[in-house]
């Protein structure tokens, strides 16, 4: 009988049973695709990672698995699998790590117990197909408690974003799950990522946000980096002057995070920085009935 090893971290945060939950597979050469969705699908985590053996000194090839799909990209796996293989000493801290998920590769670089990546991609930002009124209607809001028009951004997984009044908007959503089922589960965005824009803390724009998805029904993410990195991208696209990040994302489940994001200035025009802190938090290991 086969097994296959895997990790828990949680990711966005430096304390145990916080931020986003992580599971990653070592030596996941051997698996099948369809064993893989399996697996995610049974620890029924945001996102599950399997790794493939090293492509080079600290190169490692990646898929990224939700419970019912493969992704091409995903913020949080990326910081948590850095943080991985540099707790395991699987890679040189004082080098770049090289992950390859589909999107391309994403240079990882650890420091001071933070990983940061760049986007592989430039930014795609344009209209949302959700107008000002279907995102209240969807919200359960009322129509000033969101702020202009939802836009739509993407660095390879999309969202639409709404910026909303202040917090007391963003405490109080209340999906509307049949307008969810006609006007986000029809567009090319399955993913709505709700933002605040506070003032700025150390040369940083402090935000807080949430991001609702589907599953096998409407869910919540407590720490989204590839939203955060949409996000930024969609801020940096209305001013050219260097602009910094500090998101603050899953308060209302009772796992908070930060995400570090950054883009202008030194970072190449329409790409994204992303950190973050993780923490090991367990292992374990299936019996694969093969």
């Amino acid at each position: 009988m086969k097994t296959a090893e895997y990790y828990l971290l949680d990711v966005f945060t430096d304390q145990p049973f916080t931020g986003n939950p992580l599971a990653v597979f070592l030596e996941a050469d051997g698996l099948a695709a369809s064993t893989m969705q399996a697996l995610a699908n049974e620890l029924n985590l945001a996102e599950t990672v399997f790794l493939g053996a090293p492509t080079g000194p600290n190169h490692y090839p990646m898929r990224i698995f939700t419970p019912t799909r493969e992704l091409p990209f995903a913020g949080h796996p990326t910081v948590g699998t850095a943080h991985l293989l540099a707790e395991l000493n699987l890679v040189n801290r004082a080098h770049d790590i090289v992950l390859q998920p589909p999107i391309g590769e994403l240079v990882v670089s650890y420091k001071q117990g933070i990983a940061t990546f760049t986007t592989a991609q430039p930014a795609t930002v344009m209209d949302s197909t959700i107008d000002h009124a279907t995102a209240a209607k969807l919200l359960g809001l009322e129509s000033n408690q969101v702020n202009g028009s939802p836009v739509f951004s993407s660095f390879g997984l999309p969202f639409h974003l709404i910026k909303l009044a202040d917090q007391d908007a963003l405490a109080r959503i209340s999906i509307d799950t049949a307008l969810w089922q006609s006007s986000v589960m029809t567009s090319s965005a399955e993913q709505v990522y709700l933002y605040v824009t506070g003032p700025s803390d150390n040369a940083a724009i402090k935000i807080s946000s949430r991001m609702f998805c589907m599953h096998a029904s409407i869910c919540e993410d407590p720490a989204t980096g590839s939203a955060a990195a949409a996000l930024t991208g969609y801020l940096a696209s209305l001013q050219p002057d260097a602009l910094q990040c500090t998101i603050h994302q899953g308060v209302e489940m009772g796992r908070p995070s930060v995400i570090h994001t950054a883009a202008n200035g030194e970072i190449k025009r329409g790409f994204v920085t992303v950190g973050g802190s993780a923490v090991l938090v367990g292992q374990g290991v299936f019996k694969l009935h093969q």
